[in-house]
């Protein structure tokens, strides 16, 4: 929870008329729409907002910070929790409703909003900061928190000043706002905000369901893509403008992306330090201050926030820092030095199927080792039609652990050629890999007419029974199949016919090859109605689709009047 903003008030000897103007400044409420660094809209952070400007108000959050190690779970479980401690076993462990919430929210966006890219991992290191999740999982099994979670009184002494917005339905008072549950919604936030997380009709911030699946939400308001640094940074200043919180809550994403486990509810690790300097957390708020809790004997001071050019606990402004220093480990994406192609085969689709090859890709160190959990971001080049499955021109997969990951099946659109798939690592500035998918056009390889009655007509008449043709590919119909028609000089030659019969032009001129013509979705394909002119005899019309199927149709034009009748061997005489 939060914040800078409290710890400036504290420390300054700010007028009556000067904090007053900051105090009006920072209660003007938020409004959903609030634009982000995606696209090249204005971010969160190109100035300080006024506290409904974030889901908490700016309100104080927990600064403990991950273990350096990177988690494995513990050797076993017992009825009381985790046994034993993996390599930052304890951290790594998170109650088992409050990470099926986080899941479950993940799963949502991914199917609401797939182009936010929003991974649980994320709400996780929210929860952490905020509430230590949901105090270390003390929740029902419906989700909802045992004990009220509320931030302290924003009633502008050491914090910002917000006054009621819900009468107290959310927070009890009905002086002032203060942030309220798991996720640490302000009552004003909630309301736009909130959502149904667990089906039981109702919106409640104290449920962790509901309250991840409104921060998923938050997080993803506008077209913010969540595997861009960008739009990530500005997702994670929206929660709470602080630089400090910015950088503890990507510490916890990048721990739990390394390996978390499950623990039962009520036996996760509570966190310590405030950004506020107040007391750790405990299991329930005290009676004299609903939400706030006492100091506990031996409670040891919250760990500085890291400073600029240093690491936590360390002091840049003393000799030698101040104290012992650890080099932060680099993130996967920070070990990358190349990617590669993982065995995609041919990448080469009708117009309008599913490609049969998918592009898969490695990403690997400098010794040639696969490097896991490395988001790749796959790219279709240029202005087409060709997609990746449910329309995305882009998608963001992560790697295993062996360094592979395989993206997506790609659908062509209409557009035939060859087009660009660009593979690229996200956070990582490194050569892109491009492959070549190409489209052909819609193909047919047999053309059978459909009917058999004789094409007969009288000169300047018009042919009674119009002409219609099916295509097939290997038996199937082929639908979308482009055909030309012509009326042609003979079998032997193929050049468009002078004389005989025609058809009709938009201004009715008459014209003898007709381009651009598809077959329907059964693959068939009804002409235009045919003319025919003062020339006499058997005519030829040729229909042609794309892969080569043709068709050879005879017209026969008698003299006006005159009886058609079987063609005759001339008489001896």
């Amino acid at each position: 929870m939060a914040a800078l903003f409290g710890k400036r008030l504290r420390r300054s000897a700010m007028t009556t008329a000067v904090a007053a103007a900051a105090v009006a400044a920072l209660s003007a409420s938020q409004a959903p729409g609030l634009t982000d660094t995606q696209n090249g809209r204005q971010s969160t952070a190109d100035a300080t907002p006024s506290p409904g400007d974030s889901a908490t108000g700016n309100s104080p959050y927990y600064t403990d910070l991950p273990p350096l190690n990177s988690p494995t779970a513990p050797p076993s479980t017992g009825p009381g929790g985790p046994v034993g401690t993996g390599t930052g076993g304890n951290e790594a462990g998170i109650p088992a409703t409050v990470l099926d919430a986080y899941k479950k929210a993940e799963a949502e966006l991914a199917a609401t909003k797939p182009g936010c890219n929003l991974p649980w991992q994320l709400l996780a290191a929210i929860g952490k900061v905020e509430s230590g999740q949901a105090r270390g999982g003390n929740v029902d099994a419906n989700g909802t928190t045992l004990k009220p979670i509320l931030g302290p009184v924003l009633d502008g002494n050491g914090f910002a000043r917000i006054t009621d917005t819900d009468n107290g339905a959310y927070d009890g008072d009905t002086t002032h706002d203060r942030a309220v549950g798991p996720m640490q919604f302000i009552p004003s936030t909630w309301e736009w905000s909130g959502r149904d997380g667990n089906g039981d009709g109702k919106k409640d911030p104290n449920n962790i369901y509901d309250a991840a699946l409104a921060a998923g939400h938050y997080l993803c308001r506008g077209d913010r893509d969540l595997s861009q640094s960008g739009g990530l940074h500005a997702a994670i200043l929206s929660y709470n403008h602080s630089q400090e919180y910015l950088d503890t809550v990507l510490r916890w994403l990048e721990f739990y992306r390394k390996g978390t486990h499950e623990v039962p509810d009520g036996t996760g690790v509570q966190p310590g330090g405030r950004s506020d300097g107040g007391p750790s957390s405990s299991p329930s708020p005290s009676p004299s201050s609903p939400g706030t809790t006492s100091p506990s004997p031996g409670t040891s001071k919250p760990p500085k926030s890291p400073k600029p050019g240093g690491s936590p606990g360390t002091d840049p402004s003393k000799p030698g820092g101040g104290g012992s220093t650890s080099p932060t480990p680099p993130t996967p994406a920070e070990t990358v030095a190349r990617i590669e192609d993982a065995g995609t085969g041919t990448l080469d689709a009708t117009a309008g199927d599913a490609f049969a090859e998918r592009v898969a890709v490695r990403t690997e160190n400098a010794a040639g080792k696969g490097v896991g959990t490395v988001k790749v971001k796959l790219t279709v080049v240029g202005d087409t039609d060709l997609t990746f499955s449910g329309g995305f021109k882009s998608v963001t997969v992560v790697t295993d652990s062996t360094g592979k990951a395989t993206a997506p099946p790609l659908r062509a659109g209409e557009d035939t050629g060859e087009f660009t798939v660009r593979a690229t690592v996200v956070d990582r500035k490194l050569p892109g890999l491009d492959y070549t998918a190409t489209v052909s056009a819609r193909q047919a390889d047999a053309l059978t007419r459909v009917g058999d009655t004789e094409q007969t007509c009288e000169t300047g008449g018009q042919f009674a029974d119009p002409v219609q043709v099916r295509a097939t590919y290997k038996g199937d119909a082929a639908d979308g199949v482009a055909t030309t028609a012509t009326l042609i000089k003979s079998k032997d030659d193929a050049t468009e016919n002078d004389k005989g019969p025609y058809f009709k032009d938009a201004d009715g001129k008459a014209i003898r090859t007709l381009k651009g013509l598809k077959t329907d979705g059964d693959g068939r394909l009804q002409l235009p109605r045919i003319y025919a002119d003062d020339a006499t005899g058997t005519f030829l019309l040729r229909v042609s689709t794309t892969g080569g199927a043709t068709l050879t149709i005879e017209l026969k034009v008698t003299a006006a009047g005159a009886t058609a009748t079987p063609s005759a061997l001339p008489s001896a005489t």
